[in-house]
């Protein structure tokens, strides 16, 4: 299934793409929670969320590798509820990013905190307040046409930031 997604949800002179929809999506680690508490509006066992731009789907079971981690999500999907159709005006609490297994590209993320921790005083040298914490390097996928971005060029991901393709990519 091929889904049109705007570039920019404020301005939509800034055109659309198309993401490929298949059997097997990524979604954010963040967006799912086996027990979750009452104010989380994200996916959970036998709750609805919105895909953007696309479907609404419901989890039905949670799978766990040998660590207990979870592995994978087996979810059902209303097919009626296709953002912009009839039956997309069915009110659920979250929408969620997504990837397709199949075609999202591997990345490497660098996020960046403070430098120093918020100590502060005359008998704390600076080098004692150095965040070890200020640069965490995280892998993840992105949608194939990120991948072929040139050297410089900024993106902003929802509820994640800004990132740029750095000169050693």
């Amino acid at each position: 299934d091929e889904i049109a997604m705007e570039n920019h949800p404020d301005h939509p002179e800034m055109g659309t793409r198309t993401l490929h929809m298949g059997n097997v999506l990524y979604i954010d680690r963040e967006d799912f929670m086996e027990d979750p508490p009452k104010k989380f509006f994200r996916l959970a066992p036998g709750r609805e969320v919105r895909l953007k731009g696309a479907y609404i789907i419901r989890c039905e079971e949670v799978v766990h590798d040998e660590s207990g981690e979870v592995a994978e999500l087996i979810c059902s999907v209303d097919m009626d509820s296709r953002s912009g159709s009839e039956g997309a005006n069915r009110k659920v609490k979250g929408t969620l990013h997504w990837l397709s297994a199949l075609e999202c590209a591997p990345a490497q993320f660098r996020l960046y905190d403070y430098l120093l921790d918020d100590r502060d005083g005359e008998d704390i040298d600076f080098s004692e307040r150095l965040n070890e914490n200020s640069l965490v390097i995280a892998n993840g996928y992105i949608e194939p046409a990120l991948a072929q971005a040139q050297v410089g060029e900024s993106f902003q991901f929802v509820r994640m930031g800004y990132f740029r393709k750095d000169e050693d990519s």
